[in-house]
């Protein structure tokens, strides 16, 4: 039996060294970008035939003029005087409300999984409910039309405003302390809904951000740090949770079994995070009332004042770009359904006798790794330009090996893996560290291969298609919540049906190519 399980391991480990071998010799390729010589009749065509490529008619001169003139070496232009870009010590309190903003959304939405037995024990909620509570985030999504239209028309200001104001008025709701515990379960379903109204723009506006404010070679660190924290905002949950409400089975310190938590005592714990949530909204939305710039009053890049295509034109334009559209799958599917699996990470992990504490630590430091990964990996990308492939290559290649070795492990009966709580821990954490931290490189990787489309209509058209795919997954939990041995290879599936797609899939960077046009 030993030889076998030594074998088995052998094999693994020559499977492992293969396949991280292929994946790299597919991906690593000379990165051509046009921009190395050429003036602005090469910027025409190169337009011209990128346009082409995306299935659309070519963008006009209007589109592609800068506002920004670049200037001589003089300091002056042909016909106008120089217009310098700058950045503001004022973006990073811009970035500060937006992230905090993100960070209570995510609190907010991940809330009742990682408490799903105590929620039961007060409110008499069933798998089925948690399921549907965590679903309210993605439902959430379906006007994301309105919201990306308010973003492009009216500025990132009113869109926030829009969406602190729904995350007040949810938290509000949830927070009322009703004696009937059927109308009480119904104010809480309606307040996750509220804030589920939220995550179009909270979730869709880092680039946009990271855009309007920041220079070109900061962009993709507070792309990471804006569409990150609202992950970490849910890592928070899987903590705050079950160390504040109790579960229904704790046990007193040296094993002696300690008396039923009544049902009353537990609604008061969670009613004490209710009310800290609701008043930590409550002074988000104050401050970004006060202040909270739609834009700066100078750009900070070329590409940051360049005309962009109209709402209309942007939406046609990205559903008729095959580029855009595989790449958008390949962020989609496996985020979306890492999404809705971590949110019942709980359920998932209950059947290999885990805790209801210990599968929230597991959630927690999943979600810390990808976010803490992720922004060291956006700040690589930011001093080694063009590198977005191949990064997102590697990530989902960890991601496909650590996601199968936690799904093979929790079928132990079958495959004979060797099941101990420190193999749980790390095959599970990687898989969240792995896709987590591909977040902002897949947005950057967006912006680039379809500018000028707008940002935010970008990523709005991406994080819609991922929280489908987590409403989809969260959909079948409801008819399916006992084995969940099929959501584990879900994961599977996902990240490597990503990695396939990445791999085949032929990257430019058309913003990139603007900005270092005009500065030459």
């Amino acid at each position: 039996m030993r030889s076998r399980v030594v074998s088995q391991k052998k094999g693994l480990s020559v499977l492992v060294l293969l396949f991280l071998c292929l994946t790299i010799a597919v991906a690593e390729h000379p990165i051509e970008l046009p921009f190395r010589h050429g003036g602005k009749s090469d910027l025409s065509d190169y337009c011209d035939k990128r346009a082409a490529a995306m299935g659309a008619a070519p963008s006009t001169e209007a589109e592609r003029e800068p506002l920004l003139a670049p200037t001589s070496a003089a300091g002056t232009t042909n016909s106008q005087p120089a217009v310098n870009s700058r950045v503001y010590g004022r973006r990073w309190l811009v970035l500060t409300l937006f992230s905090l903003l993100a960070l209570m959304q995510g609190m907010v939405w991940n809330f009742w999984g990682p408490i799903q037995n105590s929620a039961a024990k007060a409110y008499g909620f069933s798998k089925s409910d948690i399921a549907v509570l965590v679903l309210w985030g993605p439902v959430g999504f379906f006007p994301w039309l309105l919201f990306m239209w308010l973003m492009d028309k009216k500025g990132l200001r009113a869109s926030l405003l829009l969406s602190a104001f729904f995350m007040l008025l949810g938290s509000t709701m949830r927070s009322i302390p009703l004696t009937d515990l059927h109308l009480r379960r119904w104010l809480i379903h309606g307040g996750q809904f509220l804030n589920g109204l939220a995550g179009p723009t909270i979730m869709s506006a880092g680039p946009y951000l990271s855009t309007t404010w920041f220079a070109p070679d900061q962009r993709a660190t507070a792309t990471a740090v804006a569409s990150l924290v609202s992950y970490l905002g849910g890592a928070a949950s899987f903590i705050v949770g079950p160390l504040i409400v109790p579960a229904p089975n704790d046990s007193q310190q040296g094993g002696a079994t300690a008396a039923p938590l009544s049902p009353a005592f537990i609604q008061r714990r969670i009613q004490l995070v209710l009310y800290a949530e609701l008043a930590a909204i409550g002074g988000l939305f104050a401050a970004v009332l006060l202040y909270f710039p739609s834009r700066p009053p100078v750009p900070p890049s070329v590409a940051a004042a360049s005309q962009r295509l109209s709402y209309r034109s942007s939406i046609c334009r990205l559903l008729s770009n095959f580029r855009f559209l595989m790449i958008a799958l390949a962020y989609a599917v496996p985020t979306g359904v890492i999404a809705g699996w971590s949110g019942v990470l709980d359920m998932v992990l209950t059947p290999a006798k885990v805790s209801q504490v210990d599968a929230g630590w597991i959630g927690f430091w999943s979600i810390v790794g990808g976010c803490v990964v992720g922004v060291a990996m956006a700040r690589f990308a930011d001093s080694i330009r063009g590198m977005l492939k191949l990064i997102l290559v590697l990530m989902l290649a960890g991601a496909s090996l650590s996601s199968t070795w936690f799904t093979l492990t929790c079928l132990s009966t079958i495959t004979h893996l060797p099941v101990t709580p420190a193999i749980l821990y790390t095959s599970c954490i990687l898989v969240g560290i792995f896709i987590n931290s591909s977040v902002p490189i897949f947005f950057e990787l967006f912006i680039e291969t379809v500018y000028p489309v707008p940002e935010g209509i970008t990523c709005g058209v991406v994080t819609f298609l991922g929280n489908l795919a987590t409403g989809l997954l969260l959909f079948f939990l409801t008819f399916y919540p006992t084995n969940l041995s099929w959501l584990n290879w879900c994961v599977t599936g996902s990240c490597l049906f990503s990695l396939v797609l990445v791999l085949f899939f032929r990257e430019s960077y058309d913003r990139l190519y603007l900005d270092v046009f005009v500065s030459v």
